[in-house]
Parts: structure tokens; sequence; C-alpha cells
């Protein structure tokens, strides 16, 4: 009885250790940390990186990075990281600063290495980058692969999961791009029209001939001036467009407005610049695409 008491006993302590904060950090520690600026950054990470590697995003989901304001939280996980994932072309305007504040000797990987940048208006006057890549499905494959090879050069004795990984996310993509495809042909040609809330679905709509009509320019900081909302519901009456849709990092109140004005049917909401958490519709890339196109295709063959 009393050898059985014992063995109860070391079973109970064993499991608390096991528990304790103390190994689970150990756990943590083996593994490479990277700082991904936002959700869709962080999932293509997790997705290459697999359980070598412990992300951490800066901007949550369903947050705006357009807008983002750095913590101090921020600044301590760069000085921690082995590796910083950002998308460049000027998406992150607060990221300098914060890679100056943080002090890391991280390695800075820019995620849109290779990709030919779209140009965007930005207003009346001059154009920008179009930094929301991603939205091409093409390119998300250049995203992996420059995430591939950054992790690689970090942890070197990886190389081999994460190019395993990566090869087959990439077969992933290749399948949801499929898919996209096959749900655009379905669409009559003269509906593929729509508006939304800011010019982020550009590479989408280059890519896969849907007409995207924004009344903010490329980043969600600009402000429609009331001329340009003005001349837009004039161009959606003249050109019968469909449908109008909001976008989860956006007012809504500016496209319900020119709903109102102009009869355009509300579809459901997009998702532009970030993933859902994961009771949402799109806590992953491939689930946001989805999601995406699916709306899209409700709204314009209806």
């Amino acid at each position: 009885m009393r050898t059985r008491c014992l063995r109860l006993i070391c079973a109970v302590l064993a499991a608390l250790v096991l528990g304790s904060p103390a190994l689970a950090q150990e756990r943590v520690q083996g593994k490479i940390k990277v700082v991904a600026t936002f959700s869709i950054l962080a999932d293509f990470v997790n997705n290459v990186g697999g359980d070598r590697v412990a992300v951490t995003s800066l901007v949550n989901p369903n947050g705006d990075v357009h807008v983002y304001t750095p913590t101090p939280a921020d600044a301590k996980a760069l000085a921690g990281a082995s590796l910083v994932i950002v998308n460049g072309l000027a998406l992150e305007g607060w990221i300098e600063r914060l890679v100056k504040a943080s002090g890391t000797k991280a390695s800075i990987v820019v995620a849109t290495t290779g990709i030919k940048p779209r140009a965007a208006e930005a207003d009346h006057s001059r154009t920008e980058p179009d930094p929301h890549a991603w939205q091409s499905v093409a390119n998300a494959r250049a995203y992996v692969a420059n995430i591939r090879d950054a992790l690689s050069r970090v942890d070197p004795a990886g190389q081999g999961i994460y190019a395993a990984n990566a090869l087959s996310y990439v077969a992933k993509l290749d399948a949801l791009e499929q898919e996209v495809k096959s749900a655009v042909a379905k669409i009559p040609a003269e509906r593929r029209k729509i508006i939304t809330t800011h010019d982020a679905f550009g590479y989408f709509g280059a890519t896969y001939g849907i007409d995207f009509i924004a009344p903010q320019g490329v980043s969600t900081e600009s402000e429609p001036s009331a001329k340009d909302v003005a001349r837009m519901i004039v161009q959606i009456k003249a050109q019968r467009i469909p449908a109008v849709f909001v976008e989860n990092v956006s007012d809504p109140r500016l496209l319900n407005q020119i709903a109102r004005e102009t009869g355009a049917k509300i579809g459901g909401t997009l998702y532009s610049d970030a993933l859902t958490d994961s009771s949402g519709p799109a806590p992953t890339y491939v689930d946001m695409v989805r999601h995406n196109v699916r709306e899209l295709a409700a709204a314009l063959t209806s």
C-alpha cells in the first residue's frame, strides 16, 4: 500500500513539473523566434516553418497594418527575434522606427522581394507601389519562397524541413488558384465590377479579371473627398456596377452611403489586409481567399 502511494505521489509531481512554465519555456526556446508584421505574413511563416518556429504577429487578426501604432511589447519581441519578416512596398510605414527602437540584431527580410509592384493611384496627382501583393495567389508563392530561404539562412539545420513544408504549401496554393479561376470564369464578364472600401484588391483584379474600384487609395490612412465620392456615385450608375463590399479593416459607413445612393447591392465582408481569429471565416490565407471569391461570386452572379 505504501509503495502504491509513493508511486502516485511521484506521478503527480512529474505531472506538475511537466506542466510548469519553466519547462514550457524551454520548449519555446528550442524554436526559431520569428516576428511577422501582420497576420497574413504570420500564416505564411507558420506554414513554412512548422514546428521549428515560434511566430509573433505584431498586428493582430482583424487589425489594420496601415494605421498600426507599435507598442513597447513589439520592440521587446523584435529584440528577442532571430528573424523579422516584413511585407515592404511601404505597407508598414512604422517598421523602420520600431526596428531602430528595438535595437534588434535579427535579420530583416522583405517578403515581396522579386515581385513586380503594381502602380496604384495614391491621389489624383501621384501614384505609389501597391503593397497588397499577397492578393494574387501567384504572388503568394513568391512570399513563401522568400520566407523559406530566410528561415534556411538563420536555421541551416532545418533547411530540408523548410523546403518540404514550402513545397507542400505551394501545392495547396496551386489548387487554390485553380478554384479562384474557376469561380471567376462563372461570373458574366459584364458583371465583374465592384466597389471596395480601399484599393487593396488591385493584384487580385489584374490577375483574375475583376475590376475593383475604391474611394480610398492603397492605404486606409487616406480619406476620400466629397468630390471623389460624388464622382464615384456617377460612375457606379453609368457603369451599372452591381455590388459594393466592405472590408474587415475599414469603416463601412461610406460604402453604405454609396449603396443607398446608387442602388448597388451590398455584398458580404471581404478580407484584405488581415485574417480573422480562429472563430472567424478567414483564419488562414487559404481560407481568406476562398471566402473572398465565394462572396464575390455570390454577389456578382445573383
